[in-house]
């Protein structure tokens, strides 16, 4: 697990509609059937260094990846997205794990993330990985820029909210 590589983008997109598949199960047929972003899309992320991937081995496609930003000063998940055949192996809880740390290297607080309030791969998942809901005066205006764009593609017909994981930073232990 480590940073994407230019290799990583075309395999992507395949797998992030065959993980979306699962919302199928839930009625939500419309995010499952949501187009993947293109690997020209996902181009920023890998070249600002916002692309982590797991791999079932060094030189395999990945099975997992997220991608990450800085968001009014924290670190935002802005996907995260595993192969079904790979689910439920603490693969998505070790991304969001080497997001921290890279979190905590880069001295940023927090790590944020926007997700759906009762899918259970999403807040509540988040929240055994240490995340809390933000009530919405805690909303960053980068969150609320975010939650706004993901209201326009239809996302709110689902209830959504922003949830922050509140990280130990060199500075904030007193060091």
């Amino acid at each position: 697990m480590g940073p994407g590589a230019e290799r990583d983008l075309p395999a992507l997109p395949g797998l992030e509609a065959a993980a979306g598949e699962a919302f199928r199960a839930l009625g939500m047929d419309a995010v499952a059937d949501d187009t993947p972003p293109a690997p020209e899309e996902l181009r920023p992320f890998l070249l600002s260094g916002g692309l982590l991937v797991a791999r079932d081995r060094e030189d395999g496609p990945p099975v997992a990846y997220a991608l990450l930003e800085v968001v009014d000063g924290c670190l935002h998940i802005e996907q995260v997205s595993v192969r079904p055949d790979h689910a439920r192996q603490r693969i998505g809880r070790a991304l969001l794990e080497r997001a921290a740390v890279r979190a905590v290297a880069e001295g940023l607080p927090a790590l944020t993330l926007t997700t759906f309030a009762h899918v259970p791969w999403n807040a509540p998942y988040y929240r055994r990985c240490g995340f809390r809901p933000l009530a919405p005066h805690e909303e960053t205006p980068g969150l609320r820029r975010l939650r706004a764009r993901e209201a326009a593609a239809g996302l709110d017909h689902w209830p959504r909210l922003c949830m922050r994981r509140d990280l130990e930073t060199a500075s904030r232990q007193g060091k």
